[in-house]
């Protein structure tokens, strides 16, 4: 090493990237300021991967502190420096006024791709990987078909939510000139010749040795991820596992939620893995640098990094749609939920002072009981408010979770023939129901909470949804409301109403959403900084526990 050097950068033997060695005690500390996923109490060697943004800051670095560089590390360094600045110019090209969008082949004859939708399909070209995070209604679909059209991106395959497989063959068929088939069964067969090739997240893990079948020579061009939050355990899962083997196998990646974070923000990490995964880097140094203590510090830093690497866009709907949301306090059956007093408070002992295993069993049995108690203690309340709303004629979507619930919905609105979209009907029974709903004489479609993300139509039949039992994450309530939100609402406004108890879950599971909103809000929008003294329970239903055992000391008092 020179007298001049001040360390020592080799070409890791042991796989891509960086090693940064014997570096002064000085320079150290430089060092760690401008890469803060480096371990504060280590001395080296240091480990960088060797994408263009590291390559880029380690060039500037070196600037400052010059070093040794071993054989093929400053041709590695130049070349990530070139394509970073070939990559931010070309971004900067697209990203302005003047930018021409390309004309698309292969579009259906009265069909366009909109100038946002033609801008994300050219920095997905450019960059290979983008989360497409536009708001409810803005055309994410439509973004995927303009990109299939695209060079290098066919054979494609999308990877959706069960009930929108069908959903996405037609707008395809509708929008392009392409041939997508819809793979229904988890036994693989052999598939005919397509361009598009849909899958379920149900039945994709199934298929993971069948992989090789819809890829040409030349790889698979192109896998669409919609509603991408379904991965946010990663390879935790089956579908997990096999999606993030189609997102290595893939030219280019493209995930498409509205609410890609539906619990806490550190879920982003897990979201870009199938994505950009040089974005974050590893785990341990994401969490390190922006969730220590488990949860984000700073949201619209990391919205920042998504941002400034063009590996995250966020968009409105044209001619979004306005929604009032409403909450109104909803009488309860007391007797429903003083039946569970007891127990509840047993289950409530043994999630603080329990085993373990004891613990944990008894915080989600505490979750589930008295959630389904609470619906059900509210539910006459909340049917009676649905009347009140379809008195006129009006059609109602009413969301909910408990099966002992919708039971008691539809008894109580049997006269607005109310139909069911949850996760026990097959997808033709859903078919039939959302049929009814938008053209027949359902006035009433019962939706779980869970099982309409995605969906497109419901706009055409109503104005009002009411959220009929609550969700621990309010990106939940967000896709419900974005069914009737959306382009197609021919009212000037949507009408979200959320009946709330008193007592039970409710109250609970308002003060959670409302603090999961603010993060998920901070690494989205960026300009709603995180309520730093909004309190970290630890756990989503914690909450629940200390309820219990407040109330208990209460009455000890």
């Amino acid at each position: 090493m020179t007298a001049l050097a001040y360390g020592l950068i080799e070409m890791n033997a042991e796989g891509p990237g960086f090693v940064l060695s014997d570096a002064p005690a000085h320079v150290m500390i430089r060092l760690k300021a401008v890469f803060p996923a480096l371990h504060k109490a280590s001395r080296g060697p240091f480990r960088f991967p060797s994408d263009k943004m590291t390559c880029a800051d380690l060039d500037w670095f070196v600037q400052r502190y010059p070093m040794e560089l071993g054989d093929g590390v400053a041709r590695a360094l130049e070349t990530g420096v070139v394509t970073l600045k070939a990559d931010r110019a070309e971004a900067g090209r697209i990203l302005s006024p003047n930018w021409t969008p390309p004309a698309f082949a292969g579009l259906r004859p009265g069909q366009a791709v909109r100038d946002v939708q033609a801008r994300n399909v050219e920095i997905l070209q450019r960059f290979e990987g983008l989360l497409v995070a536009d708001r409810v209604g803005a055309g994410k679909t439509y973004t995927a078909g303009a990109a299939m059209l695209r060079e290098g991106n066919l054979p494609a395959v999308v990877v959706a939510p069960a009930h929108l497989s069908r959903q996405w063959v037609e707008v395809l068929h509708r929008f392009t000139t392409l041939t997508a088939w819809e793979v229904e069964t988890t036994k693989p067969y052999d598939l005919p010749p397509a361009d598009v090739y849909v899958f379920r997240y149900s039945n994709i893990g199934k298929w993971v040795d069948a992989f090789g079948q819809f890829t040409d020579e030349a790889g698979l061009g192109l896998v669409v991820f919609d509603e991408i939050s379904e991965l946010r355990h990663g390879e935790g899962t089956v579908k997990g596992r096999a999606c993030l083997g189609l997102a290595r196998a893939a030219r280019r990646r493209l995930g498409l939620d509205a609410t890609p974070l539906y619990n806490w923000g550190v879920e982003i990490w897990t979201v870009m893995q199938y994505l950009r995964p040089d974005v974050f880097g590893e785990r341990e140094d994401f969490l390190r640098e922006f969730a220590p203590s488990g949860r984000l510090e700073d949201p619209q830093a990391v919205r920042a990094l998504l941002v400034d690497a063009h590996a995250m866009v966020r968009a409105e709907p044209v001619g979004a749609i306005p929604v009032k949301k409403s909450i109104v306090h909803v009488g309860h059956d007391v007797e429903q939920l003083a039946s569970a007093e007891d127990w509840a408070l047993e289950l409530a002992r043994k999630a603080r002072e329990g085993s373990f295993n004891e613990r944990g069993q008894a915080v989600r049995d505490l979750d589930l009981r008295i959630r389904q108690l609470t619906g059900v203690a509210k539910a006459r309340s909340v049917a009676h408010l649905a009347r009140m709303a379809m008195a006129d004629g009006e059609k109602v979507l009413l969301a909910g979770w408990h099966r002992e619930v919708y039971d008691i919905w539809l008894k109580e609105l049997a006269e607005f023939r109310p139909r069911l979209y949850t996760g026990t009907e097959s997808q033709r029974q859903k078919r039939e129901a959302f049929e009814d709903f938008v053209r027949g004489g359902c006035q009433c479609l019962i939706i779980s909470l869970r099982s309409g993300k995605g969906l497109d139509g419901l706009q055409a039949a109503s104005k009002t949804v009411i959220i009929g039992e609550l969700d621990w994450s309010p990106a939940t309530h967000t896709q419900v409301i974005g069914r009737l939100a959306r382009e197609g609402q021919e009212a000037d406004e949507v009408h979200a109403i959320f009946p709330v108890a008193s007592d039970g879950s409710d109250p609970p599971m308002v003060e959670m959403t409302g603090l999961k909103a603010s993060e998920q809000h901070g690494v989205l929008d960026g300009d709603a900084p995180l309520d730093v003294s909004a309190r970290d329970d630890g756990s989503r239903v914690q909450a629940l526990v200390e309820r219990y055992l407040k109330q208990q000391d209460g009455r000890a008092a």
